[in-house]
């Protein structure tokens, strides 16, 4: 219970660090914490290796969704936060933090792929409605954004939990 515990609260100080340093046009302090998430996690891990690749996993599918949504307009950001002026590294570093949750805290609701979807369709706009909120970035045209944000996380959190199973480190 303590390492579930301690995941959350790390994750939870991850997002907070992500969000308000990208809201701050210092995401450094995001990076930091995400960083120090991910290697307690590792450090933690029974097998680094394989938790190593669900997180590269899960760190790449969520730069790609990112970037899509930068890329369609209906998520934006600062352009001093964006590579390319695409790719937000900030929320990259979020989804690398994100994904130390999938074997730990997310773990009992590996194989409740219905229940997953409906907390990601609610709960993942939530989270973008409060970055956006503390000044992160901002919903353009907030109703498209929303599905688009609702949908792309119903899909993908079942799938990143099914990897979790996978590569269970």
């Amino acid at each position: 219970m303590q390492r579930l515990l301690t995941n959350l609260a790390l994750y939870q100080l991850a997002w907070l660090a992500c969000v308000t340093g990208a809201a701050a046009r210092q995401p450094g302090w995001g990076y930091a914490a995400a960083s120090a998430t991910v290697l307690w996690h590792l450090w933690q891990a029974a097998r680094p290796a394989k938790e190593m690749v669900l997180l590269a996993t899960a760190t790449i599918v969520g730069a790609a969704f990112e970037t899509g949504l930068v890329g369609s307009g209906w998520v934006r950001m600062a352009p001093e936060l964006l590579v390319a002026g695409f790719f937000p590294l900030w929320m990259v570093a979020l989804w690398a933090a994100f994904a130390t949750t999938l074997n730990v805290a997310l773990r009992p609701l590996r194989s409740r792929v219905g229940l997953v979807a409906v907390l990601a369709l609610v709960g993942a706009p939530l989270a973008y409605a409060g970055g956006a909120r503390l000044g992160a970035l901002e919903l353009h045209d907030a109703p498209l954004a929303t599905l688009a944000v609702a949908g792309g996380w119903a899909l993908l959190l079942p799938l990143l939990l099914r990897a979790a199973q996978r590569f269970d480190g």
